[in-house]
């Protein structure tokens, strides 16, 4: 169809259109402009038509776009214009700003012509960088306040499970205790949620990937889960495994803890079972349950932020965080996740990650673990009094010698008359300081290599820390978590040694 751009109601149509508009033939020459262009360009349209259109561009960009109109020439189609990129005007008073334009080719009485219209899309610019700013501002406000309140909620967990271990004989106050644990917990898991979501929207948290064995991610998932499930009455089952994979240790255990917690929560009767198998380069790990399964069309949606599984006349628990958040990890790390139900069977997910060869090196190190617990000298470092004081407690009811610092400079003054067998550290500690700072001193001024523990709230900014013989675990931490990684570093029987 060929259309007359000096006809009138062509004139019209294109003057009533609400972006600035202009038509450009084979050449590059305006040949009409509508009246918006005077407010999007600052030109009248009469300043404009006959000369190039390169007058509208900056002047960096006029090489390369006598190339775009020659491409566009040979494949003509109605389309926005560098599609992905960012584009630029140039007013008349010679500022720059960033537009929109979409091209739309047509055939006329002077042969092939190029109508562009141009929308001003500095608004809109400004307003997405100022939700992006408000989003990044609402991450760290977030971040800061689950960080916060994960320290009174790690004092109250150590003095909890504390009072639970020498609890006694006493039955009720057993049960009070234990009914207080559950309710820290939850805290725990709603705070660790909110956590992770914040740094997940800042980009704060970064993986450190690494060849790692799964045995040690399970151990620590057994320890954390079994309690839970043996208070529920149904079984849970992590198979022993010598394989290996490429993941961030830490990342790879808060996914499967969050599938792990779902799956106890809903499954009311049976078993939760935990495998992995390795089958080439790749390592499945599967966690089943036989709950209540998830209905056929619901399992699109269960990995969204806040969805939650209609489970009929059951409470929903949690903020429905857990699954996207699984999704959004496995993501970071290049991992798969897939998910099989069948209602009224239950359901399984499965993780799929890079296969390594490190079954011997798992072997070495559940070779070398002691069932007998360990006994020694601990120096612990917090800057907040009350993790400090019921950290200390905790590790003095089971035996071991210990030794308070707030920072580095107590620290090294307590390793004056004491060399720690272990230090227990936080690891964001006053102003700048950080345990990896405290550690690495006590090690300079002890010429040893003194094993360490990071108990931190936020542990993605560690990943830099580089500090060789140290374990790393998140807060709020509990006892037996705790005093399992001590066990794992303290490897000799008790020793009566004087200060």
């Amino acid at each position: 169809m060929t259309v007359n751009i000096s006809d009138e109601l062509n004139k019209n149509l294109l003057e009533l259109g609400p972006d600035a508009t202009v038509v450009v033939d084979g050449q590059g020459t305006i040949i009409f402009a509508n009246a918006q262009v005077a407010q999007t360009f600052g030109y009248l349209p009469t300043e404009l038509v006959g000369g190039t259109v390169d007058r509208l561009l900056p002047e960096r960009f006029h090489g390369v776009h006598s190339q775009h109109r020659a491409q566009f020439a040979l494949q003509p189609r109605p389309r926005a214009m560098g599609e992905g990129l960012t584009l630029f005007g140039r007013h008349k008073d010679g500022h720059e700003f960033p537009v929109e334009i979409s091209l739309s080719p047509v055939q006329s009485n002077e042969g092939p012509l190029v109508v562009a219209a141009v929308r001003d899309a500095t608004l809109r610019r400004d307003t997405e960088q100022v939700l992006v700013e408000a989003n990044r501002a609402k991450s760290r406000l977030l971040a800061a306040a689950s960080h916060d309140l994960r320290q009174p909620v790690q004092t109250l967990t150590l003095l909890n499970q504390t009072a639970l271990r020498h609890a006694g004989p006493n039955a009720k106050l057993s049960d009070i205790l234990r009914q207080q644990q559950r309710a820290l917990d939850t805290i725990s898991q709603l705070l660790a949620s909110v956590l992770d979501v914040s740094k997940l929207d800042s980009g704060a948290l970064q993986p450190a990937v690494v060849d790692c064995a799964i045995g040690d991610v399970f151990d620590r998932l057994r320890s954390d889960f079994e309690p839970h499930a043996d208070e529920k009455g149904i079984g849970l089952v992590v198979e022993p495994t010598a394989e290996a994979g490429r993941t961030d240790p830490e990342l790879l255990r808060r996914m499967l803890g969050n599938l792990l917690a779902n799956a106890i929560r809903y499954t009311a009767r049976g078993r939760v079972h935990v495998t992995c198998q390795g089958a080439g380069g790749d390592l499945t790990i599967t966690v089943r349950d036989t709950g209540m399964g998830i209905p056929s069309h619901e399992l699109d949606k269960i990995f969204e932020e806040f969805y939650q599984v209609d489970r009929g006349s059951q409470r929903p628990e949690g903020l429905g965080l857990g699954l996207s958040i699984v999704t959004r990890l496995a993501k970071l790390l290049g991992h798969e996740i897939d998910v099989e139900s069948v209602v009224g069977q239950g359901t399984a997910f499965t993780v799929t990650l890079p296969r390594v060869a490190l079954a011997a090196m798992l072997a070495r190190s559940n070779g070398a673990r002691l069932a007998a617990p360990a006994r020694g000298k601990i120096l612990v470092v917090d800057d907040e009094t009350s993790v400090a004081q019921a950290t200390s407690l905790l590790l003095e009811l089971e035996g071991f010698d210990v030794r308070v610092a707030s920072g580095k400079d107590e620290a090294l003054e307590r390793v004056a008359s004491m060399a720690p067998d272990l230090i227990i550290s936080d690891y964001h500690l006053r102003g700048l300081e950080t345990g990896a700072d405290v550690v690495a001193a006590v090690r300079v001024r002890l010429r040893s290599d003194v094993p360490a523990i990071f108990v931190t709230g936020d542990t993605s900014k560690i990943a830099n820390a580089k500090l060789s013989n140290t374990i790393l675990l998140s807060k709020p931490t509990k006892v037996d978590e705790l005093l399992g990684a001590i066990e794992r570093h303290i490897r000799r029987p008790d020793a009566a040694q004087s200060y």
